[in-house]
């Protein structure tokens, strides 16, 4: 329950208070999406703490670039293994851990 309030609050973010910014976030995914992703897919404190680690660094001090979010452990498995059914992508990076990144062909 808490996890779709922080979803639906991001998303008025997205959709009301991000058009202000002009889109100036020096990363891709934004912090914004980024944080929707982490919110989506990990427990809720490790979310806090990684999209505010992100949020401190998206300022002049840090190059930006591309950084997608890493899911701390893999608990689900998908019931329907079709190209527009997979929400997320998931590439391992280390042990136990995985990059997430958007299917654009996703249709849910």
């Amino acid at each position: 329950m808490i996890k779709r309030y922080l979803l639906k609050l991001l998303g008025f973010y997205q959709r009301f208070i991000t058009v202000i910014g002009f889109g100036s976030c020096r990363y891709y995914p934004s912090c914004s999406e980024y944080a929707k992703w982490q919110f989506e897919e990990n427990s809720i404190p490790s979310a806090f703490y990684h999209s505010f680690t992100r949020i401190l660094s998206c300022n002049q001090l840090f190059p930006g670039g591309i950084d997608y979010p890493l899911l701390d452990k893999l608990c689900r498995r998908p019931t329907k293994l079709e190209l527009d059914a997979i929400k997320y992508w998931l590439v391992p990076n280390e042990k136990d851990r995985f990059f997430i990144i958007k299917n654009f062909d996703y249709k849910g």
